[in-house]
């Protein structure tokens, strides 16, 4: 292990030990802008964490994002370096992707090798879909214009460092449902005098499944998950009241939208039927992912000149990323990097037992370093 390999190392285990959950990422953010200005770097301080980065005279600048929160979850682990927040943990490896990010940072800082600006976005809260858009509305795209803007997420059960996206969807929108029907409760004994809204939820959550496979064209990939059934009830008392809530996700608009109009329709049919009255929220928390063609092209020319395994025109994802509503305002590519699949590396994201691939550290440096070189290259190169 080189002594920059074992630096990255030890940056990355000291976030893994201090997780902060979303918009609460005090100390993450404080040393993310410290290790920037050791660095050199002008930093800016606001929602997030932004570092600048300019070389040559060029006038050409891109983004590169990483992600810093953390999820609460308890871990379970026999590393060293285990969570000391109780009940918040680096589940999903933005503690590498930020490590990952920094180490470019310091690369390029000392090597140079580009021409133009580099705009390092460390941003809050992905995981509840609200820390980009955060940062937009504060302006930083205004006060820092990028032409293009990348992300990185490690990939557990991928080969390490195997680089793999797609140009267009890469990846569903989520959105989040409520469901509340109101009926009339009553004693367990007599359920004629009232609307038991008990088997109205049960006839609910069996409808909701022909939404996708009766509504949506085949292979249409998205999916409606009832994930919570909530009542009023007791032991001998009929509930009046019954809450579903779950999560859909969708890879086009329009299957969005579909979506939340059949399920609509359904609720308020059932609920109709019966006597009763039905309430639904649907909140899309986040929009799909598109990958521009150029910045997709030149995130698989950088994997294959950094040595690494690229997998081009990968499968979409069901799963969702924060990082649309930077696409949505610049064209840019959301890639995944191979974090291994053996013992915690392998262990899927948001799991109680995973951990970040420290050896894939210096290998998504080098990825980024040479994404930069690519996209900014110096006068020499040009």
């Amino acid at each position: 292990m080189t002594e920059f390999h074992q630096k990255l190392t030890a940056l990355r285990r000291e976030f893994h030990k201090h997780p902060e959950l979303g918009f609460r990422e005090v100390r993450t953010k404080a040393s993310v802008a410290q290790y920037l200005r050791d660095l050199g770097l002008e930093v800016h301080e606001g929602v997030g964490v932004v570092g600048l980065l300019r070389v040559g005279s060029g006038n050409r600048a891109i983004g590169l994002r990483a992600d810093m929160d953390a999820l609460p979850i308890t871990e379970i682990s026999t590393h060293g370096y285990t969570s000391e927040n109780a009940g918040v943990m680096h589940a999903c490896g933005h503690d590498g992707h930020m490590t990952m990010l920094l180490g470019a940072a310091e690369r390029l800082a000392v090597e140079g090798g580009f021409d133009g600006t580099v705009i390092f976005l460390f941003q809050p809260n992905e995981e509840h879909g609200l820390g980009a858009q955060a940062m937009i509305d504060e302006g930083v795209l205004e006060q820092f214009p990028i032409e293009e803007v990348y992300a990185i997420h490690n990939l557990p059960g991928a080969p390490l460092g195997q680089v793999s996206t797609r140009t267009g969807l890469i990846c569903a929108s989520e959105s989040l449902f409520e469901i509340t029907i109101t009926g009339q409760g009553g004693h367990a004994s007599m359920p004629q005098v009232g609307i038991d809204a008990l088997p109205l939820g049960a006839e609910l959550v069996l409808a909701l499944q022909t939404v996708v496979s009766r509504k949506l064209a085949p292979g249409a990939g998205a999916v409606v998950s009832v994930t919570e059934f909530l009542t009023d009830g007791q032991r001998n008392v009929l509930p009046g009241q019954v809450v579903l809530k779950g999560d859909a996700r969708a890879r086009a608009p329009e299957d969005r939208d579909a979506i939340e109009r059949f399920m609509r329709q359904i609720s308020e049919g059932i609920a109709s039927a019966h006597g009763a009255s039905v309430s639904v929220d649907f909140n899309t928390e986040f929009v799909e992912t598109i990958n521009a063609d150029g910045p997709t092209e030149a995130a698989y020319y950088a994997g294959n000149a950094a040595g690494l395994n690229v997998l081009r025109d990968r499968a979409p994802m069901s799963f969702s990323e924060d990082f649309a509503r930077f696409c949505n305002a610049v064209p840019g590519c959301f890639l995944l990097m191979g974090n291994g699949t053996e013992g915690p590396n392998g262990q899927p994201l948001h799991a109680a037992d995973y951990d970040f691939n420290d050896a894939l550290l210096p290998i998504g440096a080098e990825f980024w370093v040479q994404l930069v070189r690519d996209r900014l290259p110096a006068e020499k190169d040009k």
